[in-house]
């Protein structure tokens, strides 16, 4: 059996995912011959007969699939060192883009920003500001290095580092509702309010809907302080971070009506880039730094007095 190229392999698994020898070799940004021929020349050396050219569409064998099933790992390997050798061949990036999603705290995460960048000169910041969906698009189309929000944990294209959670809590100002609350709260009784929602900052992604209530009127906001005012003036209700409203919901200025009908939800906040995209030294260095920073960041999320708060704050950034 003479031996076959990784070129080979990689036509053949171009060929199998993509369903044709043209498409592969679209994706392959070769021509249709040359993928062809690749294919033909596995097929030869191997001794196998690997795909099924008989119907439409071509299709593997059962030793095509067999073959492409083990070949999976030997190509993922190959990937992983291409990135590796483009992350040892890259100098410090001369910029960086990350997004801070609506449920970070932003005072917390920026100060941790400030301060890293501030022994980085050469590296400039883009930041970016992005709610709902946003963050996610940013980093998929390529216009984010990383970003602080929520992600789907089993995407196997992410790669993340937990920063806390953030207890989401439906409140209403003082005075919107009658005193003292009624009992049973149900969507229906809420739906004659005005809702508060974030605006998705998404430009193509389908829109997603948290907590919102079909039929209800609704005011969009920008940002989770705008929101927060809002509430407090008595001009809508919604689910806030309640990292956000601890103070006003300890002294009456905010009322929760978390309860069977509107449990909230507890989000995941993380730090996640993508694991397909290879990384600069500055870039490492920040995943690193905010990994050994992220009990910071956990605390600002922790519920209990904002005083008490910002003094471990000041004493964990002593030691």
């Amino acid at each position: 059996m003479a031996d076959f190229t990784l070129h080979d392999l990689q036509c053949f698994d171009a060929v199998v995912r993509a369903g044709g020898f043209q498409a592969a070799a679209n994706v392959l940004h070769r021509s249709h011959p040359a993928v062809f021929a690749a294919v033909a020349k596995l097929e030869r050396q191997l001794g196998l007969s690997l795909l099924d050219r008989s119907g439409y569409r071509v299709r593997p064998t059962q030793a095509g699939l067999s073959l492409h099933r083990r070949a999976q790992s030997l190509l993922r390997e190959l990937d992983g060192l291409r990135t590796h050798a483009e992350q040892l061949a890259m100098g410090e990036e001369s910029e960086l883009h990350i997004v801070i999603g609506d449920l970070c705290p932003r005072p917390q995460a920026l100060g941790l920003l400030g301060r890293f960048f501030a022994q980085c000169p050469g590296t400039r910041l883009h930041l970016h500001f992005e709610a709902v969906t946003g963050p996610w698009e940013r980093l998929f189309d390529g216009d984010a290095d990383l970003i602080l929000h929520r992600v789907d944990k089993g995407d196997p294209r992410l790669e993340w580092l937990d920063l806390g959670k953030v207890a989401m809590v439906p409140v209403v100002g003082a005075g919107l509702l009658p005193t003292p609350l009624p009992r049973a709260l149900t969507p229906e009784r809420m739906r004659a309010y005005t809702q508060c929602v974030m605006r998705d900052t998404a430009r193509h992604t389908p829109a997603r809907d948290y907590f919102v209530i079909e039929g209800a009127p609704q005011c969009t906001v920008g940002d989770q302080l705008m929101k927060k005012e809002i509430i407090l003036q008595n001009l809508g209700w919604g689910h806030m971070p309640r990292f956000l409203v601890e103070d006003e919901l300890r002294d009456g200025r905010l009322r929760s009506i978390a309860g069977r009908h509107f449990p909230g939800r507890v989000e995941e906040l993380v730090v996640a880039r993508r694991r397909d995209r290879p990384q600069g030294p500055v870039a490492q260095r920040l995943w690193q730094y905010l990994e050994t920073q992220a009990p910071q960041l956990r605390l600002a999320l922790e519920p209990g007095p904002a005083v008490a708060k910002t003094r471990a704050r000041r004493g964990a950034g002593k030691h």
